[in-house]
């Protein structure tokens, strides 16, 4: 298994948010993750990348229990994660960011790997734009960028496509693709358009009120009548 959970549980504020949730993300394949709002997608997530620490459960990484390991030393070997927001540094220009992202940690990477990346995510802008200037889908490859620069194993995406048209939409899901495809990463998608999903998924994980109710391909679990009704029912009231 290259990155996964089981068992995982989480409670906030004495409220249960995961009951016993398992996934898995394999190597050159996207993992959909689905659900209503309140479903605990991004709780989930927060629970992946370290920033929440489950009440049961594990996290793997590459064989690796990183259950207690905090986000910066995931990062370091291997997980990245996007956010539904593309918050860019406003006082930063393009290169300034990039250089910033280049400097963050070691190993320091080197301009080539900036310019590098800017390419694999389709980035044409001038470098010494203000970054706060670009507009959101501009945004969205510079943050994907700096962290393409470090080649992470796992990317864990939160509706990256949020507030993009159609062709942009397109474009992103071909720069997903290609990762996936030529890089053997694995990703998790949180993606609330099913149709979307079903077009670039390989697999999916139904989630409804922090339980998994559905597994398999996005035509499978679509289908499944827990979901049609976590999705759909009451729709028409």
């Amino acid at each position: 298994m290259l990155f996964g959970c089981e068992g995982i549980c989480l409670s906030l504020g004495g409220r249960q948010i995961l009951s016993n949730v398992a996934l898995e993300a394999r190597p050159g394949e996207i993992l959909g993750l689905v659900g209503p709002n309140g479903a605990g997608k991004t709780s989930l997530f927060e629970v992946l990348c370290g920033r929440y620490t489950p009440s049961a459960g594990k996290v793997e990484l590459e064989g690796r229990d990183v259950t207690a390991l905090p986000f910066h030393n995931r990062a370091r070997i291997g997980l990245g994660r996007t956010y539904q927001s593309p918050v860019v540094p406003a006082s930063l220009t393009v290169g300034e960011t990039f250089r910033a992202a280049r400097k963050s940690y070691a190993p320091m990477l080197s301009r080539h790997d900036a310019e590098w990346a800017a390419r694999l995510v389709h980035l044409r802008v001038p470098w010494d734009t203000p970054a706060a200037a670009l507009g959101a889908f501009d945004r969205r490859k510079l943050l994907f960028a700096c962290l393409m620069m470090r080649m992470p194993k796992v990317l864990l995406m939160d509706e990256p496509a949020s507030g993009l048209i159609n062709a942009e939409i397109d474009e992103l899901d071909l720069i997903i693709r290609r990762l996936v495809d030529e890089y053997g990463m694995g990703v998790i998608l949180i993606e609330h358009r099913l149709e979307l999903l079903a077009a670039v998924a390989d697999d999916c994980v139904v989630l409804d009120l922090g339980e998994v109710i559905a597994t398999g391909s996005p035509r499978e679990a679509f289908e499944n009548e827990r979901v049609k009704a976590a999705y759909f029912e009451g729709a028409d009231a």
